[in-house]
């Protein structure tokens, strides 16, 4: 059996560092998933939360479909906006995209 094995295939024995390279070269890719994906995603999530917990009676926000409204009830899970005089509309706290600077209904 032995002698059907090529004596080239025999010569090419793979150096004991290439597994250390890789074993490096796998760090580093995680390294850079982290940085690059993982902690921004994590800092806009914990910023969007922040967001959320802090909306009050009277806060002027837009929703992520890009209505324009002051809050006028919260609730646990919703948060009721007056895009009009008279006119409220139920959405997600989770819809919530921005907080406006007070006074930005009324110039527009």
């Amino acid at each position: 059996m032995i002698s059907l094995i090529s004596s080239a295939y025999a010569a090419d024995a793979a150096p004991a560092s290439a597994g250390i390279f890789n074993l490096v070269l796998l760090g580093g890719f995680v390294v850079i998933f982290y940085f690059l994906m993982w902690r921004p995603q994590a800092k806009r999530t914990k910023e969007h939360k922040n967001l959320i917990a802090s909306l009050a009676k009277g806060t002027e926000v837009v929703t992520g479909g890009g209505v324009l409204g002051k809050v006028s009830r919260v609730d646990d899970n919703y948060v009721v906006l007056e895009v009009a005089e008279n006119i409220e509309m139920k959405f997600q706290k989770s819809s919530v995209a921005a907080v406006l600077p007070k006074g930005t209904l009324k110039s527009i």
